[in-house]
């Protein structure tokens, strides 16, 4: 067949602004923002662009009769064919010197016989003597043109752009190995850095994190009172001496409280009352700080940061997020919002602070600090580490990064993520010396088996588990929506003092509310012993009682349990009207442990009854035989069940749930019951209500976040949701018939994040897609560094010369072109188009009928068309 040149006409360029259309949504306005369009899935390597639903699309052959025949396959010279018509990925490579070429037209010409360095190129991206983006040694298109590569603020990353350009520095690193002896080692320093960088992450992890618990710790217990021979010791290791009970401070001589401070005596109405005031204007003082300075220097360390986290691990990008801002005031105002009594947990907040630690130290080492999708690696080990130090359970951390936070977690990160977790509980364990509540949280002393008859009371915590987690989302997503779209907002230090001085009051006269949550927590799964005065839970009178085999020992509840069950009754429904006003207030604040802290009440309470029930019947039929032992029923084990029920209910965990459960507790032949409330707890759960709070607030901002785990189940096809829609016109550039001027022109009057490159107007094949920034940052460099170059010069994205050019000499831009974008016909159904999404982390797809371009679809039209489909309001997706 004949082929034909395809050429584009400066005068064809000149008719007219046709080329500016109603195509909408490759990139809008948000909120003030620049924001892009992407996914972020894990990547894959460049090959899997041949998978059986994405087509590469560097080279097209269409025809519509023999005179017509169009080849628009890249050649680097008239003579040399670099790719045929049913693959683009069968190129050339480059030699190194043709890398190094510049914008500049004195350039040394291209040599292509006998010179090529045989450099791996199954990029996306094009051939390097094409012109196309190269990624591998000095010959980094980011060193010809500053900026190139990277992205802008509310972007999303292009993962399969990071992975080749990762993967061609690999290559090349791999192939200078063999020059010199200095190579060798640049290339083994590399090989090795991601498990240094872990390394870095998991030793500053492990001390952060215990400077965080020292000093919550010791302001806590100021609130209560002082140590005079040494003020900075809390309250347990001023009285470590004595071994006292945390619960009551009883005869400690060394610790003093403030009425003691004043003069006065330890208990009557008027050590009450100051005790009270102090207890208030602490809990003011340190909330008002936290407040302030999250305000004030970085108003992203407030909130848990998890919903945040899982955006950003999928690929999104948040400047500052990660910064070493954040890192400081994180750590400190959540040292101080603790200490202030609100009810909210450290452990959300450690997974930020730790991600922060990973962000910071990648840059330390340019193969992941220069590489979004590399650095993603780190912080997933990372967010691992931040669960390891804040519940001391290093697999359950990496459990967690798996299941609930990470988007693309390849095997080599989860060893990173084992090791990471791993130093940081080990640094945190050999900081604190007092007590083993870090090495594990809550320790059950009790190892009595449980009964098959259990399981039913078990299930019955993960039913109200689920129920009460659900509960609890539904009911923080109104009062967050109302705080968002109401005056209230306005005010967030106001909202901090007015949530602290409302919970210091009603939670000081309740001795349960009154102490930190977790040594309630340590009480409520601790087991009763015999003699036991200081737990009130314990208060039983025992007595021993005939049966058919014997005598069996029985415990009768005294008065001091029957109150202390109504207190945790009151406990529970304050703790949970608390933490739904607490949580998302301009803090930083966690939910762990309020939620297992409401698990715990309502597994304690139940287990209590259970426990009654057993000894007042033990003649039933399920209990013959199996309470001949005393104490056989053990209530605290129902406290640990319910805890997790809880926290699965919220957050819709479940392996890295039970994990954590045996790992704080110690109770790993509890394992059993505790999956049987997990599964319970997120069955109910997700039939009331299909996300968990941290996806819940990702759709509440608006991310960008396309959950892996949910499936599209409608019949929808690409061309019902490609922008722009069926007989409109859709923006492009043309490969080389437009202007200087006429691409500026074009940047000015839309604001899409990208374009797709045709061969004409009139023939809209695709040739490639080039993004906005790098349209911008290529200008602009050209302008300042290349003489000729003014708004008349003609913009190439081919390799060869127009046939005649009497204007200013051209500005070649194919170094910027992504001559391999992803496509999908018009007809492809969206179930394929949303898994492309998920598996190839996209930023956009374009859409084609018969070879020709019709539109685009960008993550922000898949992720209202889902919502759409789901019957819910498109427009709350406010990010690409």
């Amino acid at each position: 067949m004949d082929k034909f040149p395809l050429k584009g006409s400066r005068e064809a360029a000149a008719e007219g602004n046709s080329y500016i259309t109603a195509y909408q949504t490759v990139m809008k306005k948000s909120n003030g923002h620049t924001i892009g369009a992407g996914d972020s899935d894990h990547p894959l390597a460049p090959h899997s662009k041949l998978s059986s639903y994405a087509a590469a699309t560097t080279s097209l052959t269409a025809a519509t009769d023999d005179e017509d025949m169009i080849d628009i396959t890249p050649r680097s010279s008239p003579g040399e064919l670099i790719g045929g018509p049913s693959s683009s990925y069968h190129r050339e490579t480059a030699t190194e010197s043709d890398t190094e070429r510049d914008y500049a037209p004195n350039q040394r010409t291209m040599h292509h016989h006998h010179q090529h360095q045989h450099v791996p190129t199954h990029s996306a991206f094009g051939d390097p003597m094409d012109g196309a983006l190269s990624f591998y040694g000095s010959s980094d298109v980011q060193d010809d043109i500053p900026g190139i590569g990277q992205y802008e603020d509310f972007h999303t990353i292009d993962w399969q752009r990071d992975i080749a350009r990762d993967r061609m520095r690999h290559r090349y690193i791999v192939k200078k190995r063999q020059d010199s002896l200095w190579d060798l080692i640049k290339g083994s320093i590399d090989a090795g850095s991601g498990w240094l960088c872990v390394l870095l992450v998991g030793i500053a992890a492990g001390c952060v994190a215990g400077m965080v618990d020292i000093g919550a710790s010791w302001m806590s217990d100021l609130k209560h009172g002082i140590c005079p021979a040494a003020f900075w010791f809390n309250r347990e290791q001023c009285c470590y001496p004595a071994k006292q009970s945390v619960f009551e401070e009883g005869n400690c001589s060394t610790w003093k409280t403030w009425p003691e401070i004043f003069g006065l005596s330890r208990t009557g109405t008027g050590p009450y009352i100051i005790s009270y005031i102090w207890y208030i204007l602490w809990a003011l003082l340190f909330a008002s700080l936290s407040a302030s300075l999250v305000r004030m220097f970085a108003p992203y360390a407030c909130g848990s940061g998890i919903p945040e986290i899982k955006t950003i691990l999928s690929g999104f990008i948040i400047r500052g997020y990660l910064g070493k801002w954040t890192l400081l005031i994180k750590s400190v105002g959540l040292m101080l919002s603790v200490s202030a009594g609100l009810t909210l947990g450290k452990e959300g907040p450690m997974v930020h602070i730790a991600s922060c630690i990973g962000n910071i130290f990648s840059h330390l080492f340019p193969k992941y600090g220069r590489n979004e999708a590399k650095k993603r690696e780190i912080l997933s080990a990372a967010s691992a580490a931040g669960v390891s130090v804040a519940f001391g359970a290093p697999i359950g951390g990496v459990l967690f990064s798996l299941e609930e936070v990470s988007y693309y977690f390849p095997l080599k990160t989860l060893w990173r993520s084992f090791f990471c977790a791993l130093i940081a509980a080990f640094v945190l364990r050999s900081l604190t010396p007092f007590g083993n509540e870090h090495s594990v949280l809550f320790f059950v002393e009790y190892n009595k088996p449980w009964i098959f008859f259990e399981l039913i009371p078990f299930v019955f915590l993960g039913i109200m588990g689920g129920a009460i987690g659900t509960f609890f989302i539904k009911a923080n997503l109104w009062w967050c929506r109302y705080r968002k779209f109401s005056k209230l907002g306005q005010y967030p230090v106001s909202e901090v003092l007015f949530v602290t001085l409302v919970t210091g009051i009603i939670c000081y006269p309740n001795p349960f509310t009154r102490m930190n949550m977790n040594e309630l927590i340590f009480l409520l799964v601790s087991k009763c012993s015999p003699g036991d005065m200081t737990n009130p839970l314990c208060d039983y009178k025992r007595m021993n009682i005939s049966t058919s085999t014997g005598f069996v020992e029985v415990t009768e509840p005294g008065p001091r349990v029957y109150s202390s069950i109504w207190l945790l009754v009151l406990t529970f429904v304050l703790k949970l009207a608390l933490t739904i006003f607490t949580f998302g207030i301009k803090v930083p604040s966690g939910l762990f442990i309020p939620s297992l802290l409401l698990g715990a009440i309502m597994g304690r309470i139940v287990g209590i009854g259970v426990e009654q029930f057993a000894y007042s019947y033990p003649n039933i039929w399920f209990f013959t035989g199996e309470c001949a032992d005393s104490n056989l029923i053990t209530p605290g084990l129902y406290a640990v069940v319910g805890a997790a029920a809880v926290l699965g209910g919220v957050t819709r965990m479940t392996v890295s749930l039970v994990v954590i459960m045996f790992e704080l507790t110690g109770g790993v032949r509890y394992i059993v019951p505790l999956m049987a409330a997990a599964m319970a707890s997120k069955w109910v759960g997700d039939a009331l209500g299909r996300q968990g709070i941290y996806d819940a607030h990702i759709a509440l901002n608006g991310y960008p976040f396309l959950d892996s785990k949910e499936e599209f189940a409608h019949t929808t096809l690409a061309a019902d949701v490609m922008q722009p829609k069926r007989n409109e016109t859709l923006n492009v550039i043309t490969q080389d018939s437009m202007t200087v001027d006429d691409v500026e022109n074009l940047l000015k009057e839309t604001e899409h994040n990208g374009y797709p490159v045709v061969v004409s107007r009139e023939n809209q094949y695709l040739v490639g897609f080039v993004l906005r920034r790098d349209l911008n940052l290529a200008i602009g460099n050209a302008k300042r560094l290349i003489e000729g170059i003014n708004s008349n010069s003609i913009v190439l994205f081919t390799s060869t010369q127009p046939t005649q050019n009497l204007g200013p000499q051209p500005l070649k831009l194919k170094k910027i072109l992504d001559m391999a974008p992803i496509t999908v016909t018009d007809q492809t159904p969206m179930e394929t188009v949303v898994d492309m999404f998920r598996k190839l982390g996209l930023r956009q797809t374009l859409v084609t009928h018969n070879g020709r371009l019709l539109g685009v679809i960008t993550k922000k039209d898949v992720l209202r068309h889902v919502k759409q489909m789901d019957n819910e309001d498109p427009n709350t997706v406010l990010f690409n």
